[in-house]
């Protein structure tokens, strides 16, 4: 019987052995997890899981009777060890070895940890399993001052939740301005200015020099301006690096991430790779990728599952991210550099917070973005596969809401 391995049983593992079932293929499929949970999407675990409205449960990717109603082997708290493309086998610590016809790499990322004074003690946290979102979230509920250190999404959100607990806030960033290397100074501006109105402080062009407490347990945070920061609680959010070690062992090509073509091949035309830990060639952006938010995971899975198949694929999505804060919602659309757009067009609101704004270069829009205006994310997406397909736009429209987005 052929058999498909996938290593990493996180939402682009889920999704492709869930693709495959669903195109028709009868053979076997393993999904195996170094977790104990069974696969879960990780957005609400910095959102509503935090915040406290939305149950543990929601996050899961499929029912726990799923599996084996679709004859998909889930194997749990596993270890993959190695991958042998030569002999097509995967090993595990404590199991034995996996033969594979085809195997998919979902081994996702891990978070980067901070390397300072301090950052064993209990109350330093990190957000990227459901085991870290539940200590989080019970530590949220009893914590007076919480650091976050880093002004990323997880950051960002990380302090929405906080605030909605009813905890003080300061939030410690490198650069100058929230989400600047995404968004730009002028966009940045907009989430500097929403976490500012909630009460958040932060503390702009620092980092943490050490953590402090007593008895094993936290109690402030030290930036490197030499302050002291009072913290019960302190979240580290300085980005995320994909997990690689499977794919270097292997001898596959690695570039930022499982370096793989448009199909997600990776360098072994039996071995893909797809989710956070994929550096996909970009068929429509002409450079290499690596996208670490949940669409990509959402979409890549089920991509791969058909490269795996045999069928011809060219993972062409643009990049995709969406956040919720406080009353904010945004989604955003598209692929631009720091320092690669030479203009920012704004339509409509600001101050109230609702408005579409696009990055563009050359009368090109790169990217998109609409806050709380959520009639306009398919045009946004359109404009912006418009613009990097070379069509140039009337900007002067886009920039009058009278008008209507698509031209």
């Amino acid at each position: 019987m052929t058999a498909f391995a996938i290593v990493g049983a996180s939402l682009a593992g889920a999704k492709a052995a869930e693709e495959l079932r669903a195109a028709g293929f009868a053979g076997r499929i393993v999904l195996i997890g170094e977790e104990a949970e069974r696969p879960y999407e990780r957005p609400p675990l910095s959102k509503g899981y935090l915040i406290g409205t939305d149950p543990r449960d929601k996050a899961y990717v499929h029912d726990a009777g799923w599996y084996a109603a679709h004859d998909v082997e889930l194997v749990l708290g596993v270890r993959a060890t190695g991958v042998d493309p030569a002999a097509h086998n995967v090993t595990f610590a404590g199991r034995d070895p996996l033969r594979y016809d085809k195997l998919l790499l979902a081994t996702g990322s891990r978070p980067r940890r901070l390397d300072v004074p301090g950052a064993h003690l209990d109350g330093v946290r990190y957000l990227r399993t459901m085991p870290d979102a539940e200590a989080l979230a019970a530590g949220l509920r009893t914590a007076r001052h919480v650091v976050v250190v880093g002004a990323g999404l997880i950051g960002l959100e990380t302090a929405a939740a906080a605030r909605s607990h009813g905890a003080e806030v300061t939030v410690v960033e490198l650069d100058r301005a929230p989400l600047r290397r995404v968004l730009g100074d002028e966009v940045a501006a907009v989430f500097t200015d929403l976490h500012q109105a909630h009460g958040v402080q932060f503390r702009f062009g620092t980092g943490v020099r050490e953590f402090r407490g007593s008895d094993g347990r936290l109690a402030s945070v030290v930036p490197t301006d030499g302050t002291e920061l009072p913290a019960d609680l302190a979240v580290v959010g300085v980005g995320i690096e994909p997990v690689t070690e499977l794919a270097e062992a292997a001898g596959l090509a690695v570039d930022n991430g499982i370096a793989v073509d448009a199909g997600l091949r990776t360098s072994d035309p039996d071995i893909y790779a797809a989710g956070d830990v994929a550096s996909v060639a970009h068929p429509v952006l002409g450079k290499r990728i690596r996208v670490e938010h949940w669409s990509n995971a959402l979409n890549g899975g089920r991509a791969a599952a058909h490269a795996m198949l045999g069928e011809p694929v060219s993972y062409d999505r643009m990049p995709y991210f969406f956040t919720d804060q406080y009353d904010l919602g945004m989604e955003y659309t598209g692929w631009v550099e720091p320092g690669g757009y030479d203009e920012v067009q704004w339509r409509g609101d600001r101050e109230a917070r609702e408005f579409v704004v696009f990055w563009k270069r050359d009368g090109r829009v790169l990217a998109g973005m609409h806050v709380n205006v959520w009639d306009a994310q398919e045009q946004v997406q359109a404009l912006v596969r418009a613009g990097h397909d070379g069509t140039a736009v009337d900007l002067d429209k886009l920039a009058d809401p009278a008008l209507p987005l698509d031209q």
